[in-house]
């Protein structure tokens, strides 16, 4: 049985912590935060480029022209932040490191700055007992590599490598936890396919490369930090969530069945599972080499699960995959900026990767975004994300009930940070950051968080 004590959607302010029952002992909470989207500091301590600089600069890419050059300032302001992080009482920080921060052109001479800004972050956060979980990529590549045709070229399984190795090397001696990718479904399909990120192509080929090739990485990068990493756990991280018809009609189910296979399917499977989805294979092939699927397939330590709500697809003939991305029906809940709000869904997740992976699970991130401002008081209520977010530990904890081994949960994000081609209107952090000025202030969400971290503390030493 679940037990989650938490006041009605809309109710005021005053809401109880969520009491979860049963968690394994020694459950993890953390945040998740990731470099471009916090660091800034762009052009700072021999900062090389990335593909997102010189793509927030292209008209109509991101709203209202944001870039992410001084984002929130992690980079300066890393201290101050770990001091929210004590305050919530999490016991781990997700964090990535950027490749072009340490490697300026993606390979070559290390950049001894950029090093040393990540030993001062994880040297800080060791100090306050929170543990660093460190992502090797989360979609920041290096312009250079990219003007060498970035993940559509074979030659990135190497840089990618050398980079791994580079990463170990520096701070392995302190981390233990790494993942080698975080979502590698959304920077390959909207980078190669929809034309939302860089590169902005729409070119199937380049999908299926880029799709094989970030495979091929993660086993490099695994094979690097197993041999180079004493007592290293090591995981990926997957956005995983039910693919459904915009329609119920045959061609539309259709169409949801490619996009779960692309979503859902074309990393985990092969990583995991050792082969690629059916629908996959004949787009695959032509960039696969003996040998290719047992260098992808290493034995990983833990899997990583971002959710967030249901993805819709509908058919589109005219598309060489099959499908077009949809919105979500009128009628469903939804979030504050519009995603449609569905716990059961984040259940059946938790529920069907244990079935399908057989791997412990860590929720790296879930949240709710919003757009939000501090009252006349300076206070932020934003009673519906903790709304949110105690609906879905409710559900993940009727999957632990269940028999899914979910050991870990980390709220997405620490902090209001720059959220892709959203910019900086929609905020999804427990910490609200005035960007002018770069104050922080604990929103009621992250007092809300951190009393739930502790009622379940105590639940489980009574």
């Amino acid at each position: 049985m679940v037990n989650l004590h938490a006041a009605p959607s809309g109710a005021s302010n005053d809401r109880r912590p969520a009491i979860l029952e049963p968690l394994p002992r020694g459950f993890l909470w953390g945040v998740s935060t990731s470099a471009y989207q916090v660091e800034g500091a762009t052009r700072a301590d021999g900062r090389g480029a990335s593909i997102w600089d010189g793509y927030c600069r292209e008209p109509g890419r991101i709203a209202n022209g944001d870039t992410g050059d001084e984002a929130c300032d992690h980079y300066h302001r890393y201290r101050e932040d770990i001091g929210a992080m004590r305050q919530i009482g999490v016991g781990a920080y997700r964090f990535s490191v950027a490749w072009p921060r340490v490697l300026p052109t993606g390979r070559g001479s290390a950049n001894e700055a950029g090093l040393a800004f990540y030993d001062r972050l994880v040297d800080g956060l060791l100090e306050a007992g929170i543990e660093p979980w460190l992502c090797l990529y989360h979609w920041d590549l290096p312009q250079a590599l990219q003007e060498l045709g970035g993940w559509a070229n074979r030659d990135v399984v190497g840089w990618f490598s050398d980079y791994a190795l580079l990463v170990a090397g520096r701070l392995g001696d302190r981390v233990k936890r790494f993942a080698t990718f975080n979502e590698p479904a959304v920077f390959t399909l909207f980078g190669y396919s929809l034309g939302w990120h860089p590169p902005a192509t729409n070119d199937p080929e380049s999908l299926y490369a880029a799709v094989h090739h970030v495979n091929l990485a993660h086993g490099a990068a695994v094979d690097v930090l197993r041999a180079g990493v004493a007592a290293a756990s090591i995981g990926v991280i997957h956005n995983m969530q039910p693919s459904r018809p915009l329609r119920q009609v045959p061609a539309d189910r259709k169409a949801a069945t490619i996009l779960d296979d692309v979503w859902n399917r074309a990393f985990p499977d092969p990583q995991i599972l050792g082969e690629y989805p059916a629908s996959l294979r004949d787009g695959i092939d032509p960039h696969r080499r003996e040998g290719d699927m047992e260098r992808i397939r290493r034995q990983i330590d833990w899997l990583g699960i971002n959710h967030y709500s249901p993805i819709y697809a509908k058919a589109e003939g005219a598309s060489p995959l099959g499908f077009a991305w949809a919105d979500a029906p009128a009628d469903v809940a939804r979030s504050p900026i519009g995603w449609q709000v569905d716990p059961a869904a984040f259940r059946d997740v938790l529920l069907d990767a244990h079935d399908r992976y057989g791997l412990p699970l860590y929720v790296t991130e879930n949240g709710a975004g919003a757009v939000e401002k501090p009252d006349v008081s300076g206070e932020i209520h934003d009673v519906e994300r903790i709304d949110y977010l105690a609906r879905y530990l409710e559900a993940l904890g009727e999957a632990v009930a269940l028999g899914a081994d979910v050991r870990g949960y980390f709220v997405w994000s620490l902090l209001d940070n720059f959220e892709w081609g959203a910019g900086y209107q929609n905020r999804f952090g427990l910490v609200y950051v005035d960007y002018p000025t770069q104050r922080r202030t604990l929103k009621a969400s992250a007092r809300w968080y951190a009393a739930t971290i502790k009622a379940v503390a105590e639940r489980v030493a009574s």
